[in-house]
């Protein structure tokens, strides 16, 4: 199995990111940088090399790994591994909202984190692959249920074969949805496509949600409480 070329570390302990860097330049691995909080992170992204990335979950700042790792995955679709000393419920019941590629807890030796890149990385060449052929068979129009469709030419929800006359957000609301139809959207991950700002409050987003389910009561939107938003196909 093939290891990633360039590996980005996220990791606010010294000793731990030598340690890292170590183990990955002994297996021939580049590691494009190391950073210690999300900002610094975010602002790299943009330019630098990057096949994969070990996140710490505690980093330094206001934002940890799983909220940094959400906001990378609303631009990039780069495979994160996980770094964790905490194997609690809750933790990892959040990791796994994220659908990770894989963990390594702490403490960790060499061979656990080649292993665990190894096998996250050879997850990730075919999950890239199937999505490309998905991608290219990609139907023009998304069938919700027997009444509703949303068309990717037009850009636009269809009752009965008649458009539906939604505002703005309400649309791009309803489009994010029929993309990801049967999937669970985060609160996050709309409220990123849907506004510019990212302090936009999660009742904004149950407002705009509440208009649309009040315009189409028979619109299958989906809560899922804490998590996010889905559209069911019936």
């Amino acid at each position: 199995m093939n290891l990633p070329n360039n590996v980005v570390i996220v990791e606010d302990e010294v000793i731990t990111q030598r340690y890292l860097q170590d183990i990955l330049s002994n297996s021939d691995v580049h590691v494009s940088a190391c950073f210690d909080n999300a900002p610094d992170t975010l602002e790299a992204l943009k330019s630098i090399d990057c096949d994969m990335i070990l996140m710490d979950i505690n980093i330094k700042g206001s934002m940890d790994g799983i909220q940094l790792a959400r906001k990378i995955l609303e631009t990039y679709t780069f495979p994160i591994v996980f770094i964790t000393a905490h194997n609690d419920d809750a933790t990892l019941e959040e990791l796994l909202e994220l659908a990770p590629y894989g963990f390594i807890s702490k403490p960790f030796s060499s061979k656990e984190v080649i292993t665990t890149l190894k096998i996250a990385y050879k997850r990730y060449s075919i999950h890239s692959e199937v999505s490309e052929v998905k991608i290219s068979e990609e139907p023009t129009d998304i069938v919700i249920n027997k009444y509703y469709t949303y068309s990717l030419k037009s850009f636009a929800l269809y009752y009965d074969g008649q458009s539906v006359k939604l505002n703005n957000k309400q649309n791009k609301l309803v489009e994010i949805l029929s993309k990801n139809i049967n999937n669970t959207v985060g609160y996050e991950m709309l409220i990123g496509h849907l506004w510019d700002d990212d302090n936009i409050a999660d009742s904004t987003l149950r407002t705009l949600v509440y208009s649309v389910r009040k315009l189409l009561p028979d619109l299958p939107i989906v809560s899922h409480s804490k998590v996010g938003y889905s559209l069911q196909s019936t």
